[in-house]
């Protein structure tokens, strides 16, 4: 049950950035880097904040915390030059799609084991990794054409896995979990 929901919200969040990107593709990706920057800038932040304001107990040896110091001016340069930044989005994003339609092909393949999967099922993710390798060559050229196309695609693929998920799901097969032994005795002979 853990897993389908991990397809579940994966979907779920795959829809949602998929929606953003196809309805303001202009701004989408300048906003995407300055979010991403906020990821990084606040909790870097909050933990150079604890380094200088709680003291250590005594005896206790404590180092500085760079990794915060990375991520806090990693945050601050993503904030400062989001434009620059959302052209490397664009290779994170055709490459995400590109992984994202190759792991379904994957679960499709999966599925195969207790069920018959029609052809009809992999058209999508085929088109997804097609899409993906696409944006990746020209992902400066037209950033809200390619925001827009892997929107489509993003919003396709989201739905091919609900769909897939609601499908399959009711015929997985049910792990047999071992019984749990109580009050156990050994029997001396």
């Amino acid at each position: 049950m853990k897993t389908m929901n991990y397809y579940l919200l994966r979907a779920v969040f795959a829809l949602a950035l998929s929606l953003v990107l196809v309805i303001w593709p202009e701004t989408a990706g300048e906003y995407l880097v300055i979010t991403i920057g906020l990821m990084f800038l606040i909790p870097g932040l909050l933990l150079l904040i604890g380094y200088f304001v709680f003291k250590p107990k005594e005896g206790v040896t404590r180092r500085f915390p760079i990794e915060s110091l990375g991520s806090t001016f990693l945050g601050l340069l993503l904030l400062i030059n989001p434009g620059g930044f959302a052209d490397i989005l664009m290779f994170i994003l055709g490459f995400t799609l590109m992984v994202g339609g190759i792991q379904q092909i994957a679960s499709l393949i999966a599925a195969r084991r207790w069920m018959q999967v029609p052809f009809g099922f992999y058209i999508v993710p085929v088109l997804i990794v097609v899409a993906g390798v696409v944006s990746l060559f020209d992902p400066t050229g037209a950033r809200s054409t390619v925001f827009i196309i892997i929107g489509v695609t993003g919003i396709l693929y989201a739905l091919s896995e609900l769909f897939n998920w609601f499908k399959f799901s009711r015929h997985r097969p049910k792990t047999v979990k071992k019984a749990e032994i109580e009050d156990a005795q050994i029997i001396e002979e």
